[in-house]
């Protein structure tokens, strides 16, 4: 068959998405090779039932009383039109939250700012200080979009690797002098997705130290604060002198179960939080007010994270006795609904070169998805928000998981 030819338009491109080149590449995303690989097992073994941990999202809906909140006010007149950069009930309710749950005090005019979700929030803080040739410092495995957004600024991403011996914590004092002298944000992200790995206070001390000396701004991805575990939950901005070096990102998808209502905000230094809303309105006319009010009842239901919380640790050290069963280096995360373990270096007579081809030939033998990163290491990522109705339903599932992963003969 004869390959289409080009449109017009394929010259016109922008060079930070391919160019002339855009669409062309024959790569493919880690993701897209898993969903590929789960739907052959599915195809190939039919009776066999596919065991996801590759799942990165609850799998509960928000609780009915936000829901019928939201039932309630999309019949209210007052919720029609643009809600520009957020409605005061929704950011009041946000400083409420965080003097409930951490201790900070927010003035909720200046200090705080809705989202339609936090990844939009990282696309458009970059657009507030990043210029040609800046350097924005963003720590690996983790979520790319500033980066992302940084490159397509004409800026660079220094990559700060997570380290199993650092305790999955960035390497700050490793960071070479000429990257220093150019950088213009940090982001950081703790909890850690994917390692699970918690802030400390004196971890946070260091980073705000950090950002002073070197004139730095901090940008905390706050999204799974809510899923720690032992030690209440750490914000950045608790430590002081953080709010006068930057922002803290907070979700209502992981802590509340309100996956694809798009709402989060940003919270920290007025300034940083002007700029942000600035690029903001003129990006986007806020979230539809409605999911705002209700997203404001939820925040103010202590009640709601509790028990998300709760089921998500349960899960956890159920997934982390299964896995220490067959042979895993695992342990219970301090955070996220995510367990980051070392990836098998065989299974039998096959070897493993990296975490991907242990990934992929997890699904093709037995039909167990997890997630591969090869960023800083081998490791697999096992979710649990995989889909069961009880606990029952729960220990079935892990039975099933160690029958199937015993056969294998994994070798660590």
């Amino acid at each position: 068959m004869t390959a289409p030819a080009d449109p017009w338009f394929q010259s016109l491109f922008a060079q930070r998405i391919g160019g002339a080149a855009y669409g062309k590449s024959t790569d493919i995303y880690k993701f897209e090779k898993i969903k590929r690989a789960k739907r052959k097992a599915l195809a190939d073994f039919p009776d066999r039932k596919l065991l996801d941990f590759g799942i990165g999202e609850n799998d509960d809906m928000a609780p009915a009383q936000i829901r019928d909140a939201l039932k309630s006010e999309v019949d209210n007149v007052e919720n029609r039109g643009y809600a520009d950069n957020g409605i005061a009930e929704y950011k009041e309710a946000a400083a409420e939250f965080m003097a409930r749950e951490f201790g900070v005090t927010l003035d909720p005019v200046t200090e705080v700012c809705h989202c339609i979700g936090s990844k939009p929030a990282y696309a458009m803080l970059p657009a507030a200080f990043i210029d040609p040739g800046d350097v924005t410092l963003m720590t690996v495995p983790g979520y790319p979009v500033a980066g992302t957004w940084t490159k397509y600024l004409g800026g660079e991403v220094h990559r700060l690797p997570l380290l199993k011996e650092n305790g999955f914590f960035p390497d700050l004092a490793g960071i070479p002098d000429d990257i220093k002298a150019r950088a213009k944000m940090m982001v950081i992200n703790y909890p850690n997705s994917p390692t699970g790995a918690v802030a400390t206070l004196e971890f946070y001390k260091r980073v705000v130290e950090f950002a002073h000396e070197h004139k730095i701004v901090i940008v905390q991805d706050a999204a799974h604060i809510l899923l720690s575990y032992g030690d209440r939950p750490l914000s950045f901005l608790q430590v002081d002198g953080a709010k006068e070096v930057g922002v803290e990102v907070h979700s209502m998808s992981k802590g509340f179960n309100m996956i694809g209502w798009r709402l989060g905000f940003v919270a920290g230094h007025p300034k940083i939080v002007q700029a942000y809303a600035d690029v903001k309105d003129n990006s986007d006319s806020g979230q539809f007010m409605a999911v705002q009010r209700a997203a404001a009842a939820a925040l103010r239901d202590a009640s709601i994270p509790t028990a998300v919380r709760a089921k998500y640790e349960r899960r956890l050290r159920k997934l982390v006795g299964a896995l220490q069963s067959v042979g895993f280096q695992a342990a219970m995360p301090g955070g996220t609904y995510f367990l980051y373990t070392a990836t098998p270096k065989s299974a039998g007579d096959r070897q493993f070169a990296n975490a991907e081809e242990a990934s992929q030939y997890l699904i093709a033998e037995q039909s167990v998805c997890t997630v591969p990163w090869d960023d800083a290491g081998a490791f697999l990522r096992f979710s649990v928000t995989y889909i069961a109705r009880d606990e029952a339903e729960e220990d079935a599932l892990m039975t099933e998981t160690v029958a199937r992963l015993k056969g294998m003969r994994l070798a660590f």
